[in-house]
């Protein structure tokens, strides 16, 4: 689902709850973790291959609910996100919201009539910018983080693609060592008794 909202809709978005945003970020380990997982939907669904998405700046969330997680992120106004990603999230289950709106900003201080007046904090001034709020089933994230894919209707999971390579692998390697052996000039001559645990050439393991 996409809404284009009123300018409005953010106004609780100022400099000081980006800022306030930010640090909580680096000062909670769970919050990182969560964004994390959060960022690893926006990657799997390709959104930074469209143009300017890789640009955002997170401004507000992670806000974890019950069955969901929410964050906000800005651009400047002339660098709009393109607008073709949003369908890649409504794809996978995805709710997005955005709107074009302005937050107050420190200007650069180059003299003193930069500060405001008594004070010795920068003026600020207003800067056009577009919000993106986007909103990920929790489902999503958590089926996206163990590595499970979707494939022709099944749900596949990738960690047991990984141990059938490993295992393929190791059969091998068992099967090369085995016709090694079998090669050898040496073989069966003068071999002593087998060691505890191991198979007769050519016995399938475990007999």
């Amino acid at each position: 689902m996409v809404h284009k909202v009123a300018d409005d809709f953010f106004n609780n978005i100022d400099f000081v709850s980006i800022v306030s945003t930010v640090k909580g970020i680096y000062t909670s380990d769970g919050a990182m973790s969560i964004l994390l997982d959060f960022e690893r939907v926006l990657d799997d669904a390709d959104l930074y291959a469209y143009k300017n998405w890789i640009l955002g700046e997170l401004v507000q969330g992670p806000n974890v609910g019950r069955y969901d997680c929410t964050c906000v992120f800005m651009w400047p106004y002339k660098l709009m996100p393109d607008p073709g990603a949003i369908k890649r999230l409504l794809n996978l289950g995805c709710k997005v919201e955005f709107a074009k709106s302005s937050v107050e900003v420190p200007v650069a201080v180059n003299d003193y009539d930069d500060f405001i007046p008594g004070t010795k904090y920068p003026k600020f001034k207003p800067q056009k910018v577009w919000f993106v709020k986007i909103t990920i089933p929790l489902e999503l994230m958590d089926d996206i983080k163990e590595g499970s894919i979707d494939l022709a209707g099944q749900t596949i999971d990738l960690a047991d693609i990984d141990d059938a390579y490993d295992e393929d692998l190791d059969k091998q390697e068992i099967k090369s060592d085995d016709e090694q052996q079998l090669s050898s000039p040496n073989a069966g001559i003068g071999a002593g008794p087998l060691p505890a645990g191991s198979n007769p050439i050519g016995t399938p393991p475990g007999l």
